[in-house]
Protein backbone atom coordinates (compact mmCIF):
# COMPACT_ATOMS: atom_id res chain seq x y z
CA UNK A 1 0.00 0.00 0.00
CA UNK A 2 1.56 3.19 -1.31
CA UNK A 3 1.10 6.06 0.53
CA UNK A 4 1.98 9.84 1.06
CA UNK A 5 5.15 10.77 3.00
CA UNK A 6 6.02 14.41 3.90
CA UNK A 7 9.59 16.27 2.70
CA UNK A 8 11.25 15.50 6.11
CA UNK A 9 10.72 11.83 5.40
CA UNK A 10 11.87 11.94 1.84
CA UNK A 11 14.88 14.11 3.05
CA UNK A 12 15.69 11.26 5.19
CA UNK A 13 15.24 8.23 3.35
CA UNK A 14 17.37 9.80 0.86
CA UNK A 15 20.26 10.19 3.54
CA UNK A 16 19.58 6.40 4.53
CA UNK A 17 19.83 5.53 0.79
CA UNK A 18 22.60 7.49 -0.15
CA UNK A 19 24.96 5.88 3.13
CA UNK A 20 23.20 2.15 2.05
CA UNK A 21 24.50 2.88 -1.17
CA UNK A 22 28.21 3.94 -0.25
CA UNK A 23 28.23 0.97 2.29
CA UNK A 24 27.49 -1.32 -0.53
CA UNK A 25 29.57 0.12 -2.75
CA UNK A 26 32.30 -0.66 -0.68
CA UNK A 27 31.64 -4.17 -0.56
CA UNK A 28 31.08 -4.76 -4.23
CA UNK A 29 34.76 -3.08 -4.58
CA UNK A 30 35.93 -5.52 -2.04
CA UNK A 31 34.33 -8.65 -3.49
CA UNK A 32 35.42 -7.42 -7.35
CA UNK A 33 38.53 -6.43 -6.30
CA UNK A 34 40.14 -7.19 -3.17
CA UNK A 35 41.01 -11.18 -4.45
CA UNK A 36 43.22 -9.83 -6.55
CA UNK A 37 45.01 -7.74 -3.35
CA UNK A 38 44.74 -11.19 -1.59
CA UNK A 39 46.81 -12.63 -4.70
CA UNK A 40 48.94 -9.90 -5.12
CA UNK A 41 49.83 -10.99 -1.22
CA UNK A 42 50.01 -14.26 -1.80
CA UNK A 43 46.91 -15.29 0.56
CA UNK A 44 44.98 -16.81 -2.49
CA UNK A 45 47.80 -17.47 -5.24
CA UNK A 46 46.74 -20.88 -4.74
CA UNK A 47 43.42 -20.98 -4.59
CA UNK A 48 41.07 -22.44 -7.89
CA UNK A 49 39.09 -20.21 -9.42
CA UNK A 50 35.59 -21.45 -8.00
CA UNK A 51 37.26 -20.91 -4.32
CA UNK A 52 37.62 -16.95 -5.75
CA UNK A 53 34.18 -16.51 -6.69
CA UNK A 54 32.83 -18.38 -3.53
CA UNK A 55 34.76 -15.49 -1.54
CA UNK A 56 33.69 -13.09 -3.88
CA UNK A 57 30.20 -14.06 -3.93
CA UNK A 58 30.39 -14.57 -0.07
CA UNK A 59 31.46 -10.54 0.15
CA UNK A 60 28.43 -9.26 -2.56
CA UNK A 61 25.74 -10.94 -0.30
CA UNK A 62 26.24 -8.03 2.16
CA UNK A 63 26.58 -5.55 -0.88
CA UNK A 64 22.85 -6.49 -2.01
CA UNK A 65 22.39 -6.78 2.07
CA UNK A 66 22.69 -3.00 1.44
CA UNK A 67 21.41 -1.97 -2.41
CA UNK A 68 18.51 -3.85 -2.29
CA UNK A 69 17.11 -1.88 1.14
CA UNK A 70 18.92 1.44 -0.10
CA UNK A 71 17.01 0.81 -3.87
CA UNK A 72 13.60 0.41 -1.61
CA UNK A 73 13.97 3.46 0.71
CA UNK A 74 15.02 5.98 -1.82
CA UNK A 75 12.40 5.09 -5.32
CA UNK A 76 9.67 7.31 -5.31
CA UNK A 77 7.41 4.73 -5.74
CA UNK A 78 8.04 3.60 -2.37
CA UNK A 79 8.02 7.60 -0.94
CA UNK A 80 11.73 7.98 -1.58
CA UNK A 81 13.05 11.11 -3.38
CA UNK A 82 14.64 9.70 -6.72
CA UNK A 83 13.24 8.14 -9.68
CA UNK A 84 14.74 4.89 -11.09
CA UNK A 85 17.51 6.43 -13.37
CA UNK A 86 18.13 9.25 -10.43
CA UNK A 87 18.76 6.12 -8.40
CA UNK A 88 20.91 4.26 -11.00
CA UNK A 89 22.87 7.53 -11.82
CA UNK A 90 23.90 8.36 -8.21
CA UNK A 91 24.56 4.58 -7.47
CA UNK A 92 27.19 4.49 -10.12
CA UNK A 93 28.39 7.65 -9.37
CA UNK A 94 28.92 6.54 -5.81
CA UNK A 95 30.89 3.49 -7.45
CA UNK A 96 33.40 5.21 -9.02
CA UNK A 97 34.28 7.43 -5.69
CA UNK A 98 34.57 4.46 -3.69
CA UNK A 99 36.19 2.30 -6.23
CA UNK A 100 38.79 5.46 -6.37
CA UNK A 101 39.56 5.67 -2.68
CA UNK A 102 39.51 1.87 -2.26
CA UNK A 103 42.11 1.10 -5.06
CA UNK A 104 44.37 4.12 -4.34
CA UNK A 105 44.30 2.43 -0.44
CA UNK A 106 44.49 -1.19 -1.97
CA UNK A 107 46.83 -0.61 -4.73
CA UNK A 108 48.75 2.36 -3.93
CA UNK A 109 50.54 2.04 -7.60
CA UNK A 110 47.99 3.21 -9.56
CA UNK A 111 47.43 6.59 -9.86
CA UNK A 112 44.54 8.83 -11.21
CA UNK A 113 45.45 10.72 -14.26
CA UNK A 114 43.95 13.54 -15.91
CA UNK A 115 41.50 11.75 -18.34
CA UNK A 116 40.75 10.27 -15.23
CA UNK A 117 39.77 12.99 -13.51
CA UNK A 118 38.00 14.10 -16.73
CA UNK A 119 35.87 11.19 -17.07
CA UNK A 120 34.74 11.76 -13.30
CA UNK A 121 33.90 15.23 -14.13
CA UNK A 122 31.70 14.18 -16.66
CA UNK A 123 30.20 11.75 -14.48
CA UNK A 124 29.33 14.59 -12.19
CA UNK A 125 27.63 16.54 -14.82
CA UNK A 126 25.94 13.56 -15.80
CA UNK A 127 24.31 13.38 -12.16
CA UNK A 128 23.41 16.88 -12.47
CA UNK A 129 21.53 16.65 -15.45
CA UNK A 130 19.59 13.61 -14.42
CA UNK A 131 18.68 15.77 -11.64
CA UNK A 132 17.33 18.50 -13.86
CA UNK A 133 13.06 19.60 -13.83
Amino acid sequence: MRFRRNNKEKEVNGLYTILLLILSNVFMTLAWYGHLKLQETGTSSNWPLLGVIVFSWGIAFFEYCCQVPANRLGFVGNGGPFSLVQLKVVQECISLVVFCVIANIMFQGNHLHWNHILAFLLIICAVYLVFMK
